[in-house]
């Protein structure tokens, strides 16, 4: 017996001319005169969160023009946890934390129910990929791409080895986009200052070299070398988003009952980001919202549209900023224009910095769509056809048009038109590989270790206004956190109180 083959390479011919086949299909569709409803197949696609309205935008997205190609096909999607439900859930009350229902144990329940899904697309990044496939709930796709002669070689390499990195060397998921963040930098800046411009692979050393040696002047006339959240300005949440990751340094072990902030990795950590505040480096809140706001010099309205954007004002050398900016930048210089009060930014991009002790890892690359299958899926071959689908470099595309999210195939990433930029800049590094620490679940299940962090902000702080040193307030971190951790193991929903507070 001939073997199903479980996508069609036909359909690309049908692909290119998708606007003209969706009108076509749903014309013969309605002109065939038979009824075909009992001959539907039904396919079952699953979201980690959805409600009645969000619905409509995950079909819009991802299943509407699918449909419409297979009209032998019903589309159900399911959403392994309803919005609404937490929407009414009344957060004033005590244990509301806990009763806040565990993603990952949702997704598992719609895997494995009596009815499950055929297709989960998994929110961004790869935590619950890995987990799924560790708990072989997956269907590994390596062999279904070789069957179907579907073509893997144009995928972003960094996307493909994040996806690997989750499936313990195998392919579970494909995705069709992806986001990720680079360092801009202002060129004229570097040109006045006669300093090198950044250049793709630089470690964090690197570029905080150039940020020091950039960085000039005093008050509101500062220029800063480096700004990593665009709208922050701290050291300890910058830390964490941008710095830490690629580390893979973690507060405290998996089961959240001991600390491990002591020892020489952490203390280069808080020494380098803490004196980048301190020396001014980067800007910190009151130089981004000067006199509440920054709209307001010496008690005087002043006009500034690109009030709180330090890079937008020539006033950063270098930020750190997703794929969304480029759009951000593109209309000032358009507006530059049209208005001579706005200066536009000349600026380039190259690849986030990383670390000299983990190099090729980026901090900041999120697969927004990870598509597997279900290992129980009733019908996997249309569950295939369906990733296949969405994973085509004919959709990609129509996807490319896209201003927040970049297309998973190489051979459909260009700059925005009219633009000339770094594009390789975004995907040339590998994603962080997901961590085995799951903080959604400590949160849920011990509310109060919100307050290790909050030992941790104070002892970054500590550090940039000079009140202890490095390893002093890290030791301190420690014994605090070890503290409320034991606090939290003898009573995980409890409050912390006592000589834990004590500074």
């Amino acid at each position: 017996m001939k073997k199903r083959v479980y996508g069609s390479i036909a359909r690309k011919t049908v692909f290119m001319g998708i606007s003209m086949t969706l009108m076509g299909s749903m014309l013969a569709a309605c002109s065939s005169g038979s009824d075909t409803s009992a001959e539907k197949r039904v396919l079952r696609i699953g979201f980690t969160y959805s409600n009645a309205d969000n619905e409509q935008y995950l079909r819009q997205q991802y299943t509407d023009s699918f449909e419409l190609l297979h009209p032998e096909l019903e589309i159900e999607v399911v959403g392994a946890i309803n919005y609404d439900d937490m929407r009414y859930q009344d957060y004033t009350q005590e244990g509301y934390q806990q009763n806040q229902p565990d993603p990952y144990e949702k997704l598992k329940e719609m895997l494995n129910g009596s009815n499950p899904v055929d297709v989960v697309v998994l929110d961004g990044g790869t935590s619950y990929l890995k987990r799924l496939v560790q708990d072989n709930m997956l269907k590994q796709l390596d062999p279904v791409i070789q069957e179907n002669e579907f073509d893997i070689e144009d995928y972003v390499p960094s996307v493909i080895e994040g996806i690997k990195d989750a499936g313990d060397g195998s392919i579970y998921a494909l995705t069709p986009t992806f986001n990720s963040s680079a360092l801009y930098y202002n060129k004229k800046m570097f040109a006045d200052a006669g300093i090198e411009v950044p250049t793709d692979n630089m470690t964090w050393d690197d570029v905080i070299t150039l940020a020091k040696r950039i960085a000039k002047g005093n008050g509101q006339e500062r220029t800063f070398g480096l700004q990593m959240s665009r709208w922050g300005g701290d050291a300890f949440n910058d830390m964490q988003q941008y710095y830490l990751p690629a580390l893979q340094l973690k507060m405290f072990d998996d089961n959240a009952e001991k600390m491990t902030v002591e020892g020489p990795g952490w203390e280069k950590v808080f020494t380098t980001m803490a004196s980048l505040y301190k020396d001014k480096i980067v800007p910190s809140q009151q130089d981004i919202y000067p006199e509440n706001g920054g709209g307001v010099v010496n008690g005087k309205a002043v006009f500034n549209p690109f009030q709180g954007d330090l890079f937008l004002s020539n006033r950063v050398a270098m930020t750190l900023a997703g794929y969304d900016y480029v759009m951000e930048l593109s209309r000032a210089k358009d507006q530059s224009a049209k208005n001579p009060q706005i200066t536009a930014v000349d600026w380039g991009v190259v690849t986030m910095p990383q670390h000299a002790e983990n190099p090729g890892i980026g901090s900041a690359i999120t697969l927004t769509a990870p598509m597997a299958i279900n290992a129980k899926a009733a019908n996997p071959e249309d569950a295939w056809t369906f990733i296949e689908f969405n994973n085509s470099k004919e959709w990609a595309k129509l996807k490319s048009r896209s201003t927040y999210e970049l297309i998973a195939r190489k051979s459909m990433l260009k700059p925005r038109e009219g633009q000339d930029y770094n594009i390789e800049s975004f995907y040339t590094l590998k994603p962080v590989p997901p961590s085995t620490l799951d903080m959604d679940k400590l949160n849920r299940e011990k509310p109060g270790i919100w307050e290790v962090q909050s030992f941790g902000q104070q002892a970054m702080m500590d550090v940039v206004q000079g009140k202890k040193t490095a390893a002093d307030a890290l030791k301190e971190w420690q014994t605090k956190g070890d503290a409320t951790l034991k606090k939290l193991k003898e009573n995980p929903t409890g409050g912390v109180t006592g000589d834990v507070y004590a500074q």
